[in-house]
């Protein structure tokens, strides 16, 4: 058996999704192959050469990759999957890798597993369903198992230690279905949300979106991200990039400081997962303390800037 790994990468690097992926992969067993798929990625390609773990990556380098295009990059997985080369092909479960799998999945004929945490054999995987409430088994007889992987149920591959060989493909032909045109990007100095270590998230107890500020000295203190439950972006107290949950990201932080979030089902299910979850919360009956590690009942206008003092 021998398993794909889809690289999401911007040409210079690697994103760390990509090393959680890896895991999955290694754990399906047999070999692990990276494709980078990209313009002048080398150094991506270099990055993916020393995971642990990898045994060889593969490179596809053409102008119509720049971007990542979904259409693009499927012919390219699909050219690199003929004669039943590969018995996995992964991909994060990111919007990149939503957005590339399916039509992988689509042209095999094969129905895709979505967002695994856990490989149980090579063709029986665990997926959460019901907002994270249940757990669903399922096994595929599919000779190519279409996979997308949801990072925090797999520990990160270490990034260096591989001496994975390199090998460099012909790229397939722009299929001339889409084309790039812009990316706005939110501009933080702030950890990016879902690689984080630590994070701060609020919500709609803070009241208001000025409230928020409230919590940016704890946040500056831990070197945290910046997150919000979906009624507080609802309530428009913050980005919608900020939303932590079921529709919004999946996190797993090694700590997670709740403030002014009831708990609802859909939050717990993008953030059930961290190391260590502290709620701050006046309701003492709130579901948040349920998964709480260390819960604190009182006013987070008083506690947080408590905390805050504590930490010097």
């Amino acid at each position: 058996m021998v398993a794909l790994v889809i690289a999401e990468h911007d040409n210079a690097s690697l994103k760390g999704s990509t090393l959680h992926t890896v895991t999955a992969a290694a754990q399906c067993g047999g070999d692990v192959h990276v494709l980078v798929a990209g313009s002048n990625a080398g150094a991506a390609a270099a990055a993916a050469a020393q995971i642990a773990g990898v045994s060889k990556v593969i490179v596809a380098d053409a102008p119509h990759f720049a971007d990542g295009l979904a259409e693009n990059v499927a012919e390219q997985i699909l050219a690199l999957a003929q004669g039943d080369a590969y018995s996995h092909i992964l991909a994060p479960a990111t919007a990149y890798g939503k957005n590339i799998l399916p039509r992988v999945a689509a042209k095999l004929d094969v129905a895709q597993i979505s967002e695994i945490t856990k490989v149980d054999a090579p063709d029986t995987f665990e997926r959460p369903i019901y907002a994270g409430n249940a757990i669903a088994y399922v096994q595929s007889s599919d000779k190519i198992k279409v996979i997308t992987v949801r990072a925090t149920g797999f520990d990160a591959a270490a990034a260096t230690g591989g001496t994975a060989a390199t090998e460099t493909v012909t790229a397939v032909a722009d299929s001339g279905k889409s084309s790039f045109v812009g990316r706005e990007l939110a501009k933080s100095d702030r950890p990016e949300l879902t690689a984080a270590k630590v994070i701060v998230s609020g919500g709609r107890g803070m009241g208001s979106g000025e409230a928020f500020k409230v919590l940016e000295p704890l946040a500056d203190k831990l070197n945290a991200a910046m997150g919000a439950s979906r009624a507080a972006v609802d309530a428009g107290y913050v980005p919608n990039d900020w939303q932590v949950g079921q529709t919004g990201k999946i996190v797993a932080p090694n700590l997670y400081i709740a403030v002014g979030i009831s708990g609802a089902i859909q939050h717990l299910a993008g953030m059930k997962d961290s190391k260590v979850i502290v709620a701050i919360n006046k309701d003492p009956e709130a579901p948040i303390f349920s998964v709480a590690d260390y819960g604190i009942v009182g006013d987070l206008f008083d506690v947080v800037p408590q905390l805050v003092a504590e930490l010097g």
